[in-house]
Order: structure tokens, then sequence, then C-alpha cells
């Protein structure tokens, strides 16, 4: 693919734009009112920076290159001259760059003077964008100096030698990175009802710039950032803005400076307000995740077919960027946890989001079915632990006794006090209707039956043994929610579906409804920890809680003098939660998931150890398509990564994981140079 050849011809694992990234710089220069030479000694030293940087665009603030708050000055044509001359110097000093630059300057055209962007890139002006609306209330009176996008009479314009399209209705592609295509409006714009940026993202740009000189007053910041915050939700792109900051004439108003960069509702760069000396602020955009969610979203699709005439009215303009070629490690913060915010403040909303999820939907089944008791089996691991918490809140919530919760902890052949402890305490803790059944005589019994060693005594422990033990369990449930007049309660949690980690059928893959099935393993152990923190059970139960949090995640099938570990099997948690969620959520190909958990992992796992992990993750992924293809009922929960059939997941049960290995082994080495 044309995106992952750098310009030396090599590719590279490490560099961003081999995975689908674009690296973006801002600046706010320091502007000298109305000395464009200035202006463009300044831009230039951040347009080599920017270069340094690695950077697809250097952005600079509205009118950059005369200043903005210079009045009726930019009527005059000495200055107008001057902005030509400082332009053609920014060419000529930009030509070996590889970012493009965009800079914002007054320009002549069809009669008039227009507030301009102007982008340049290796010697070339790719084109001029002029202001669509322009402000006329408070303290602008930028009619009185400049016209309109929609008044201009000409498309292209002459511009330093060169015949150069003009208008609002460009869009700026990059021949060589697949999907980097940028739009261009100017501070106002995005303040009016109708955006241009809105119809350039309808073209194909994933990326919107905004040149702006808006001045500062209290709350205004705020205002900016939810504005670019909501358009690049709206247009499924990412917004990037630069405003005028230290040098801009303060007669009688003040600057901040304010850069920002957002990426589908996602703040992912902000640099330094009111600095003295500004500095570069790089952002790296995921050009690829963008182009991919829109292909998803039938509403973006329809947008466009619904404005087709006006589309077909867009000038794309390429140019071939020439990305660098080494080494470009991502400076963009990625989440190890993506199902868990790094935000305090937001896993706290989150957890309470989740947790109330789970009660309300297990409160609507049981108000639905009329039902006045449940079965759930209680192991004193994470995921049973947080099913009870669910299922005892939720009868409260409904008005049922908390007895009418049946608890059963069934040991077998490699149960640990431990655990048969915890889940005792915790059932004594929430006064539910508490009870233990040994399985090993059944077991016994049917290993017996089977003709397997085990029975013999033979330290023989597979498949067969363990499933054994898994069915008596599940079999033992449903037969005393037939008993009981109840249902069965499922436990098992979505990153255990999405790795095959459970029993088919009379197992632990069937219940009559499962709470868990929408909730990922390492939000189960913050769900948890949150539950202890909020006091929502008396402190007996809370003490309970962290003693399950401290328990090694395992099956407890296999007897043994070390305890079996379910990690040690399919692999950390931590690492396959991530692998499900960019691979389920986004469609990422493996080759970028592994480059994303090589940027925010490799300090705790090598690389072999990433890779070897992912290959796992798809391996057993599309194995167990058909565990999947049957799942009891259950609450989604997250956006990423929702696996039923009837939902957000929906494959064929017998598709084979080789393209995806072949992605893998053809674009991610074996090992790191």
């Amino acid at each position: 693919m044309a995106a992952r050849k750098p310009s030396n011809g090599k590719v590279r694992f490490e560099s961003l734009y081999a995975h689908g990234f674009a690296r973006v710089a801002a600046c706010a220069p320091r502007v000298f009112a109305a000395n464009p030479d200035a202006n463009a000694a300044a831009i230039n030293h951040f347009a080599q920076e920017a270069h340094a940087a690695g950077a697809a665009i250097l952005l600079t603030p509205e009118l950059s290159v005369s200043g903005y708050a210079i009045d009726d000055l930019l009527l005059q044509d000495a200055l107008l001259d001057s902005v030509e001359n400082a332009l053609a110097t920014l060419k000529r000093e930009t030509t070996a760059l590889t970012p493009a630059v965009v800079v914002g300057a007054p320009m002549r055209a069809g009669g008039a003077i227009y507030n301009c962007a102007v982008v340049l890139h290796r010697g070339r002006v790719l084109g001029v964008v002029p202001k669509s609306f322009l402000p006329n209330y408070r303290e602008y009176y930028e009619k009185r100096h400049f016209a309109a996008a929609a008044d201009a009479p000409e498309t292209v314009v002459r511009l330093l030698g060169e015949d150069v399209p003009f208008g609002a209705n460009l869009t700026f592609a990059a021949s060589d990175v697949r999907d980097f295509v940028f739009h261009i409006e100017i501070c106002e714009d995005f303040w009016s009802p109708t955006p241009p940026s809105t119809m350039g993202a309808l073209a194909g740009a994933t990326v919107l710039l905004n040149l702006s000189a808006s001045n500062v007053v209290i709350g205004k910041a705020e205002d900016r950032a939810i504005l670019c915050d909501a358009q690049s939700r709206r247009t499924t792109s990412a917004y990037v803005f630069a405003a005028a900051g230290r040098g801009e004439s303060t007669t009688d108003l003040a600057w901040d400076g304010q850069i920002v960069a957002y990426e589908m509702g996602e703040k992912i760069a902000e640099g330094e307000r009111f600095a003295r000396d500004a500095g570069l602020v790089t952002a790296d955009i995921d050009v690829q995740r963008i182009a991919q969610e829109r292909r998803r979203l039938s509403n973006f699709r329809d947008a466009v077919s619904r404005n087709k005439d006006a589309l077909s009215r867009f000038r794309r303009i390429e140019f071939a960027l020439e990305p660098p070629g080494g080494v470009l490690p991502l400076r963009r913060a990625v989440d190890r946890l993506p199902f868990v915010s790094d935000d305090p403040a937001k896993r706290d909303r989150d957890c309470y989001e989740a947790y109330n999820i789970q009660v309300a939907g297990l409160a609507q089944r049981l108000e639905a079915t009329r039902t006045q008791r449940v079965v759930i089996g209680v192991s004193g691991g994470l995921d049973s632990t947080q099913a009870l918490i669910v299922a005892a809140r939720a009868f409260d919530l409904v008005g049922l006794p908390r007895k009418n919760i049946i608890g059963v902890t069934m040991p077998g052949f490699a149960t640990s006090d431990a655990t048969k402890a915890s889940a005792w305490a915790l059932m004594n803790a929430l006064d539910v209707d508490g009870r233990e059944v040994s399985i090993e005589p059944l077991a016994q019994r049917m290993l017996e039956d089977l003709e397997h060693p085990a029975a013999r005594g033979e330290p023989v422990y597979d498949i067969a043994y363990e499933n054994v033990q898994a069915g008596i369990r599940t079999d033992y449930l449903f037969r005393l929610a037939n008993k009981e007049g109840g249902f069965v309660i499922g436990t098992g949690d979505l990153s255990e579906l999405a790795l095959g980690w459970c029993t088919y059928g009379v197992g632990d893959h069937m219940s009559h409804y499962n709470v868990n099935t929408g909730a990922p393993k390492t939000l189960i152990q913050h769900l948890i920890r949150w539950v202890t923190e909020s006091h929502i059970f008396k402190n007996e139960t809370s003490d309970v809680l962290r003693r399950v949090l401290e328990t090694e995640i395992s099956p407890e099938l296999i007897p043994g003098e070390t305890a079996q570990s379910t990690e040690a099997a399919i692999g950390p948690y931590e690492l396959q939660d991530f692998n499900l969620y960019w691979l389920t959520r986004y469609g990422m190909s493996p080759s970028k998931i592994l480059f994303l958990a090589w940027t925010v992992w490799r300090e705790k796992y090598d690389y072999p150890t990433l890779r070897k992990w992912l290959e796992v993750f798809l391996k057993r992924f599309f194995a167990n398509q058909y565990k999947r293809s049957a799942t009891p009922n259950g609450p989604k929960i997250v956006s990423g990564g929702a696996l039923s059939p009837r939902g957000d997941w929906r494959m064929p049960s017998d598709v084979s994981a080789e393209a995806w290995l072949a992605e893998l082994s053809a674009n991610a080495p074996d090992t790191l140079d």
C-alpha cells in the first residue's frame, strides 16, 4: 500500500506513517503587527521545527503573515505587496520541507481583498482558501476590509507566478498517505450555523483545520474547545485549531494563542495558552480510523448522498507528501486499557454507568418474566462476584428479598480453600440463600463412565477432565432453577467470550440471562473496586470484595501445588482486551494493533511477547465464533467490543483467521532491530 512506503522506500514498522497516522503541527508564532517579513521569519522557524518532528502539516493562525489586529492597514498596497513578498520567501525556504505550511494572509483577488489561508508545499502554492463568514459585530469589523468567499468571481488566482486554485471548496489530499485529506476554514467559519468544514468532511477531508485570530475573554477558550470537539464528532474527523497569540495588538483586545486538536470527540493535543514563547504543538491523527469509522456510519454516507450537487463542485488538490522514512513513534496518548478510562473522574462515571446498566438489565428481566428467584454459581472469583453484587442490587430495586437469590458454591477437584471461603463470605455478607454442593462425586462417576484415565488416579488433565466439572456445575444450576421456579444468571464476561474461554452448551457458556456478557475482564476489576469505594453495600461486603480483587484469575479445574493460571494459557487480559477493542471497534489491521500495543505496553512486555499474544488472540477469536453465535441475552455495556450476534458483532462461525494472520506476518516483523 502506498501509505506504507516512506520516502526511502523501506517500510518501518516503528513509523506512525506505516499505520494510518499523520502528524499535524500547529503553532502560534509571535506576531509582528504589519511586518510580514518578520512574521515570515517566525513562521519559517516553526516550519523547520515541524519538518524535524516529521509533521505533514504546519498550521498557523489567521492572517499570520500580516497580523490580524491591524485594521485599515489591511487596505494598504504597501502592506499587501509586502505580504506577497513574504509568501515568496516562505515558498522558497520551505521547498525542501515535508510539511504543507498553512499560513494566513490578506490577498487581492477579483477586485477585492480576502482573508485567506495559503497552502505552501515543496516550492508550490497548492491553493488559497478565502474565509466564508465575516464577523461584523461587537469587536469585529471584517466586512470593512474583506469580501467573503461566496462573493469571489474567480476560482483561480495568479499568485507568485502560478495559477492557483482559489475557493472555500478545496480539499488537499496526499497521494502517498492513504486517507490523509485536509480542508481549511477560518475562525468565524466554525461559529456559523453551517461551517464550511462540514461540507469539506463530506467531500472526503479527514482533517479539518482552522486558522483563527479569535480574541480571548473569560470563558471563550472553553467555547472554542467545545466547538472543535462537537465538529470533530459530527463530521467524524480530526479538528485542529490555532489562534493568534503574543504580539497581536492589544489596543482593545487580548489574545491567548490557544491551540487544540480533537479526533472524533477525543482531545489529542493542546498547547499552552498565554505563552510568552509559544512552542510547536503536534497531534498524531489516526486518519485511517476516521476513514474506517465513516464507512460504518450510515448517516455519514446518507449525508454525502444528499449533498451530491454541492460536493460535485469541490476540487481535490493532490500532492506527494513524501513522509519521513525512519523510526517515528507515536506522541499521542493511547489508553492501555481502552475499556477503562485513565481519567479518575471519567472512570468513576463509566463505572457508575456500567454497573447500573447491568443492574437495570437484570431488573427488567426479573419484571418481564415475573421471576421471584434466581440461581447463580459463586466461585469466589471476579466474574461471579460481579454478577452477585449486580443481582443483590437489582433485587433491592425491584423490592424482592435477597434471600430469593440462591448462591451456590460448587467445589471440585481443584477448588482452593481461599476462593471457597471468599464465596461463602460474600454470600453471607449479602444475606443471600447460600448453598454448597460438591461436584466431586458426580464428576468422578462421569469420568469413570467415560473410562477416563483420571478416574483411575492418573494425572491426565485434558479438556474432557476440565469440562466434566464445568458441565456438571452448569447442569446443576439449571436443574436447581427448574426446582425453585427461577432462572440462572450467567457470570462469564466479554473477554472470555472473545477468547472462547468458556465451556460450550451446558457449561459456563450458557445461562438464562448473563449480566456480564458485555463487560470485559479489565472493566470488571474496576467495577468491583468502584462498588467497594462507593459503599453501596455494608463494610463486611466491601472487605470480601477487596479480597476477591487480590485473587489470581484461575478456572480451578486442574489440581496441583501451583494454581492453574488462566492468563498463562490465553494471555494477559490487559493485552487481550486491548486487542479485542481495536479489532472489533475499529476493524484495525493486526499489524496496527501490534504497533499500538508496542506504543503503550513496551515498558512491561517486549515486542515478541506482544506479537505472540496477538497471534493467540486472532486464532482463538476466529475459532470460537460458534460460541458467540449462541450467547444468552445480556446488556451491552461498552461501545467497543460488544459481541452479541443480535447486535454489534456478526460473522460466520466457520471463517478462518488466515487473512489476518497473513497481514500480521507481512507487515509486522518477528523482532525489531
